[in-house]
């Protein structure tokens, strides 16, 4: 048994504790009880209270004997009696279950929802029928009136199937996409079913008509709420014949009174899960919220907190054992939790034992036997001058050390260092000057790569350090950061200052190029000085007339940059010029030959003719041929072709790599290309078949009265 005290409230949890195995013997049971301290001290409330894997749901019936768990796996049902505090039967079922409800007051008449679609009843024998609704339902509530179950799942209707004529009868159409959760009043029986657009819709079942619609979405979003998506209704509980708690899928309850359209109150569990159950007491007026971390407990009409459990495992489901502070938790956990809350009421009275047993404990508390006891060690001892006491009564051995009276340890700590107080206040003060210089970053050596760089970084930080601002607390740390060590060690990281990246992105960087070479100078002589003097100073300086005028340099990167791409583009148009050159020289010496191909024509001078020989193909190419290229351009490529053709010639084109010829041919499609076969073909039978007429002429005249057509020869 575990206890715990939240908000002053005893929570005894019963089911804490280790379980022991099925298949161990009576005998080893006994040995290990009288063994195992924490086997003695639990308390086995119901014997087998827990599932194979998981329990998804647990109810009680209304005359409180039975405990019925559902869970898996396999999908299961078992039955408790807490008259005899053990198991009374477990039944295997073929699917999941989504629901269930005990409709008598003992276990005989059962309904299960099963997660696919099937409806499944139980008699006291066993499993009596079977059948199967529309839509995956989701939950389902009984009408005793009418013996009418109303099923919600999946769908815009709600199913209804009467248990006295055995049929289903006309389903409830509403305008939800989807229906979660649905109740039923114990008083004037209003139905109630929640959606997942976050309203709940009223219906009366005598006339089968809605009456009521509460937009809880709308209403559960108060001033500090923060949620996630739209709020669908996931819990759904009436309280008395006006009393009506919502449950939201963001975390939020609201209390609802059915005369008004807004809510009482509203609770948020600040988890953003889901809410799955809820429970009213009415003795304290209390509210049991559950999700799948938390149960909390609250008042009703101020929200204040009276209590709350958290168990280990998430939970499933809660049952609160009627007119007692008992509960019982399904969870995802083998293990169903029993818990015992003495300020919710009294114990049942199948275990009324429980009372005696937690009025005991609250009378004699155990208290720690670490609450009144100082840990020190060995060297602890040492310093306080204690090492004469080892091996007496006022130490006691545990692990690597020693356990002290508190209050022997106090007053000898006092005694050995009546100047603690000062101590304590010079650790304070220089810890607090630690974190002012944690920023500042004192370079002994210069790096090897990106010099300058280093030197701007360095700039920076002592600029945040005299304005103390931190707007580049991450350049600040570049210097000393492990991430970009490679940045100021490896060559290949060093920055070109010539590039054009560099030039139109840092601007500013030629006219404060001179004075950071300056700096970097002056660092390097100190650095050397340094290490011949064998001593470490920190270099502080204060910024030059040159530095405080950077503010006048910074305003003008506008014309920096314009000029920056100003000499870019005539640095570039002075390459393309010179390539341009070098490309027609070369085109010049590799296309022209001299028409002696033994004569050196370094030997030649400048007075001398030159005679040059035109290769195959090549026309020659006067003054006047910029004025007939002209004239070729604007003419058609119908009448260029005719031209050449006449010619008989070839049209070249002298560019930077030589002479080309293009020629250019249509490509024919691939419909095209099959609708020119497909004539050919057709051409070919006509052909084929086409025969001669000359072999039909007849000597017998026609009807008509051409001239000596059609005549009979006398």
């Amino acid at each position: 048994m575990q206890v715990s005290s939240v908000n002053n409230v005893k929570i005894y949890n019963l089911s804490h504790g280790k379980s022991l195995p099925e298949w161990l013997s009576d005998q080893k049971k006994r040995a290990l009880q009288k063994k195992d301290v924490d086997i003695q001290r639990r308390i086995e409330l119901i014997q087998d209270f827990e599932m194979p894997t998981v329990c998804t749901s647990i109810k009680v019936s209304r005359d409180g004997q039975y405990i019925l768990a559902a869970g898996t796996y396999k999908p299961r049902v078992r039955c408790y009696d807490t008259y005899h505090l053990s198991l009374k039967f477990e039944r295997c079922l073929d699917s999941d279950v989504v629901a269930f409800d005990i409709l008598s007051d003992d276990y005989s008449k059962l309904v299960f929802l099963h997660i696919d679609r099937y409806v499944e009843f139980h008699s006291q024998h066993g499993h009596y029928y079977k059948t199967r609704i529309p839509k995956f339902g989701r939950d389902f509530s009984y009408h005793y009136p009418s013996c009418d179950l109303y099923f919600v799942g999946a769908s815009s209707e709600i199913f209804r199937l009467n248990l006295e004529q055995g049929r289903f009868l006309n389903s409830l159409k509403t305008d939800a996409a989807e229906i979660n959760v649905c109740d039923i009043n114990p008083v004037h029986h209003l139905f109630a079913a929640g959606t997942l657009e976050g309203r709940v819709d009223c219906w009366d079942p005598r006339v089968r008509s809605r009456v009521g619609v509460l937009d809880c979405a709308l209403s559960s979003i108060t001033d500090g709420t923060e949620v996630n998506g739209l709020p669908s209704v996931s819990a759904l509980k009436f309280n008395g014949s006006l009393g009506m708690a919502v449950g939201t899928s963001t975390g939020q309850i609201l209390i609802f009174d059915l005369r008004s359209s807004r809510p009482l109150l509203v609770k948020d569990h600040y988890y953003g899960l889901p809410i799955k159950a809820l429970h009213f007491h009415d003795p304290l007026d209390l509210v049991l919220s559950t999700d799948s971390k938390i149960i909390k407990m609250w008042n009703r009409d101020n929200g204040k907190v009276f209590s709350s459990i958290e168990p280990q495992a998430n939970i499933n489901d809660v049952c609160l054992y009627p007119a007692s502070g008992m509960l019982f938790t399904a969870n995802e956990d083998p293990k169903m939790n029993t818990f015992y809350i003495p300020a919710l009421g009294p114990a049942p009275r199948w275990c009324s034992f429980l009372d005696n047993l937690t009025e005991e404990l609250e009378e004699n508390p155990e208290s720690t036997i670490y609450d009144d006891y100082k840990f020190v060690t060995c060297k602890d001892l040492e310093n306080l001058g204690l090492t004469h006491l080892i091996g007496s009564a006022l130490l006691r051995a545990y692990m690597h050390g020693f356990f002290m009276d508190i209050r022997l340890y106090h007053k000898v700590k006092t005694m050995a260092n009546p100047f603690a107080y000062e101590e304590y206040r010079k650790d304070r003060i220089r810890q607090k000057i630690d974190e002012s210089s944690a920023h500042r970053v004192l370079l002994k050596k210069l790096p090897k790569v990106n010099k300058e760089l280093a030197i701007k970084l360095m700039d920076e930080r002592d600029n945040e350090l005299r304005t103390k601002k931190k707007k580049n607390k991450a350049s600040a740390n570049l210097l000393t950061d492990d991430r970009f060590k490679v940045m100021f060690e490896n060559p290949d990281y060093q920055v070109d200052d010539q590039s054009e990246e560099f030039r139109l992105l840092n601007p500013i960087v030629s006219k404060v190029g001179e004075q950071r070479r300056k700096k970097l100078r002056q660092l390097i002589q100190q650095v050397e000085k340094e290490q011949q003097d064998e001593e470490e100073e920190e270099v502080e300086g204060r910024a030059s007339s040159e530095e405080e005028s950077s503010d006048d340099d910074d305003k003008s990167w506008v014309k920096e940059v314009r000029e920056q791409r100003r000499l870019i583009r005539v640095e570039e148009n002075e390459r393309r010029f010179n390539e341009r050159k070098e490309r027609r020289q070369q085109d010049r010496n590799t296309s022209l030959q001299s028409s002696d191909p033994a004569r050196n024509p370094q030997q030649e001078t400048q007075n001398q003719p030159r005679f040059y020989q035109l290769k195959a193909g090549e026309e020659f190419r006067s003054f006047s041929d910029v004025n007939r290229k002209q004239k070729m351009q604007k003419t058609s490529l119908e009448e260029r072709l005719k031209r050449e053709e006449r010619s008989g010639m070839l049209n070249l084109s002298d560019t930077a790599v030589g002479s080309k010829q293009l020629t250019f041919t249509l490509k024919k499609t691939e419909k095209q290309r099959f609708q020119q076969q497909a004539e050919r073909e057709h051409h070919e039978e006509r052909r084929k078949i086409r025969r001669s007429a000359g072999h039909l002429h007849s000597n017998r005249g026609g009807r008509g009265r051409g001239r000596g057509r059609g005549r009979r020869p006398f």
